[in-house]
């Protein structure tokens, strides 16, 4: 992931002819319980440039998973496009454009099973992580002065 974020901001800034940072900050992964939320996660993922302010819409964003998932490649392609349309349920509709912490801030997301179970397997790792609720989600996350 490390390569994919480095490749991707050198060649934005080269082709926009600036330099600096472009990621806001690491890479952060965040295990999700079900297809919903995975649906969930790719259409936040394909929305970073639009809050950004880089584009107006994912479509424009030449090299976002939107265009793929959108007008899947006849060849060569990445993604089990029947797969992932049946499963998830993804359509063209672009959600809403806001920030959402379960996807940023959250270690997981699911049902309070799931994520208590999680924790649990985890151990002393995860002394400090709490199941929450975050908007409309549950997530375990680290503690915070929330």
């Amino acid at each position: 992931m490390q390569l994919i974020a480095g490749r991707t901001a050198q060649e934005y800034n080269m082709r926009k002819n600036r330099k600096g940072a472009f990621w806001e900050d690491r890479y952060h992964a965040t295990i999700v319980q079900t297809d919903g939320h995975l649906a969930r996660c790719i259409t936040y993922i394909d929305l970073n440039m639009v809050r950004a302010g880089a584009v107006a819409h994912p479509r424009d964003w030449e090299v976002g998973g939107y265009n793929e998932i959108q007008a899947p490649w006849k060849r060569k392609g990445v993604i089990d496009f029947v797969a992932l349309l049946l499963e998830c349920r993804v359509t063209s509709e672009v959600a809403g454009t806001r920030r959402e912490p379960a996807w940023s801030e959250a270690i997981a997301v699911g049902d309070d099973l799931f994520l208590e179970a999680l924790k649990d397997e985890a151990g002393s790792i995860a002394v400090d992580k709490r199941v929450v609720s975050m908007g409309s989600f549950n997530v375990l996350r680290g503690k915070t002065s929330r």
